[in-house]
């Protein structure tokens, strides 16, 4: 038994070399794509218990249902989501990509596992249950708790525990959609933020590892079977131009409208006194009311985003369809259920994209394309814009489908798109919601860096200062020149910038009839040092 675990000790003591690390990525690549397979095959189980049917048969079926029963299956779900929530997590609200993000670049590579488990539990209800969320972002928070596991038990270093991070991600993703190359891509895009050479090769292993798994169970066959596409670039290139803009409209309404509705169920909440696990299912309440009228709301959507890239809507149906689910969406994640938006941005674009299409080819009939390769083109303008990410969204798209001739179209629209949308939120719908929590992740590393390095970690104890005497820094607190022991960088940078301060008093404030009491004292070229530091091993890893 020694000798089994002599080699983990190791590791943990000295750290991974290549050919382990690799070994490593191969193992969560895996790990990833089974958890991704579990997930769907979850969602696939408990849609069928409550519904009676999963799948592309899945909204005939639901038309057919008791009103009272459409109604009352997301009540219910609604309702064991926040007990779920309420006891698993400090706030209530259902992890995200959003998280696995910040805990790619502030955590070093690592996700909350109590508060993680428990939101991909109220992922798999949400989507089992009447919710309208997609099932990409859950399965990224699983592959992230795995490689978070991973890295805590071999004490990983940042760059190590990010990159394994970035192999769960691409894992996942790559199972999801069968798409090796795109969940590559997207985990270097959307989570780590850089392309670094080192990581390039395990995060391809992985990615290779879980669309694999997938393969394996489903086969090896696209997501979507398209009509063939003909089209004048010449004369149409310029549509899906507009198209794209479009497309950063649909996206940016979307974005807002959810934190919107988000704020405004905050106040409610509030004047209501409605305690937190209740909010998700008012919000299954008014799913169901919804899902009376417009089924195709309900779970992941592709068999209405299939009926949209093969032209099987009419306008005013694709129109409707639109507002609909972006509504069921807004309502989904503002009621605190789980899911991610992945999903429901690729149907909103096919829907978008189609309804443009049929625009467009009745205004110019002589135009040789069709309505359909609008579709395909929106779909990939709508889920860039809203998730931030061109690249790996055109390859997610063109790799669903299998149609690599219209990647032109797409590639336009999907500029056009992120170009727009980026002048409009932070930069995606996961660094806007980041940056309503008050996480500063949008403008790179010199913004979010110094959030990562507390006070209390770069002071200097009291038995180093050689400033004089402690009634000078008495006098300082009491003009309010001073941190709280609690601080980070972040609250001490201005300060010195602002205050042309060559130190700062650290203080312990009291809690009631306490006194407070001088902890250490910061000082401006320490706090520059680690913050230069910082910088300069991050270049380093963006660079290697």
């Amino acid at each position: 038994m020694r000798s089994l675990t002599q080699p983990f000790k190791a590791i943990k003591k000295h750290g991974l070399n290549q050919m382990q690390f690799w070994l490593i990525a191969l193992v969560i690549g895996v790990a990833s794509g089974f958890a991704t397979l579990g997930f769907r095959l979850t969602i696939t189980y408990f849609q069928t218990l409550f519904y009676g049917e999963s799948g592309v048969k899945l909204t005939a079926v639901v038309e057919e249902l008791p009103w009272f029963t459409v109604v009352g299956i997301p009540i219910f779900g609604g309702l064991l989501i926040g007990i779920i929530l309420h006891f698993f997590t400090k706030d209530g609200r259902a992890r995200s990509m959003g998280h696995v993000i910040e805990g790619a670049a502030l955590y070093d590579g690592r996700v909350e596992g109590r508060a993680g488990l428990a939101s991909s539990v109220a992922s798999v209800i949400t989507l089992s249950m009447g919710g309208s969320t997609g099932r990409e972002g859950p399965v990224v928070l699983l592959g992230s708790l795995i490689s978070s596991k991973v890295s805590r038990w071999i004490n990983a270093d940042g760059i190590t525990g990010r990159n394994l991070m970035g192999c769960a991600v691409a894992a996942a993703v790559s199972a999801s959609f069968n798409a090796p190359l795109a969940g590559a891509l997207f985990a270097l895009e959307v989570v780590l933020r850089h392309y670094a050479v080192q990581a390039l090769a395990p995060i391809l292993i992985a990615s290779v590892a879980g669309t694999v798994v997938s393969r394996l169970y489903f086969g090896n066959v696209t997501e979507f079977t398209l009509p063939v596409h003909t089209q004048d670039f010449y004369i149409e290139l310029p549509a899906h131009l507009i198209l794209g803009i479009v497309s950063a409209f649909v996206a940016v309404s979307l974005i807002k409208s959810i934190f919107w509705a988000e704020t405004l169920g905050d106040k409610i909440q509030k004047r209501w006194s409605i305690p937190n696990f209740l909010r998700p299912a008012f919000a299954g309440a008014l799913l169901g009311s919804i899902a009376l009228k417009f089924p195709h709301i309900i779970g992941v959507g592709y068999e209405t985003m299939s009926d949209a890239l093969t032209g099987e809507l009419l306008l005013w149906t694709a129109i409707m369809f639109v507002f609909a689910k972006s509504l069921a969406v807004v309502i989904t994640l503002s009621g605190r259920m789980g899911g991610g938006i992945f999903s429901p941005s690729l149907m909103l674009g096919a829907l978008t994209g189609l309804s443009f299409g049929w625009v467009a080819v009745s205004i110019f009939p002589s135009v040789q394309g069709d309505e359909t390769l609008y579709a395909l083109s929106g779909m990939g303008a709508v889920a860039a814009a809203v998730l931030g990410a061109p690249i790996s969204t055109i390859l997610i798209v063109i790799e669903l489908t299998g149609d690599w001739q219209a990647g032109l179209a797409v590639m336009v629209a999907v500029s056009i798109a992120t170009a727009f949308t980026n002048k409009m939120v932070h930069r995606s719908f996961f660094l806007t919601q980041l940056e309503r929590r008050g996480v500063h992740l949008a403008e790179g590393p010199h913004n979010y860096l110094l959030v990562k390095y507390k006070v209390a970690s770069i002071m200097r104890g009291p038995k180093t200062i050689k400033i004089g005497s402690h009634k000078r820094l008495w006098k300082m607190v009491e003009q309010g020149q001073y941190l709280d022991i609690g601080a980070n960088l972040e609250t001490a940078m201005p300060i010195f910038m602002n205050g042309k301060y060559k130190f700062l008093p650290v203080v312990t404030l009291g809690k009631e009839k306490k006194v407070p009491e001088i902890s250490g004292v910061l000082y401006y070229l320490d706090a520059l040092k680690t913050f230069n530091q910082a910088l300069f091993d991050t270049s380093k890893e963006e660079h290697s």
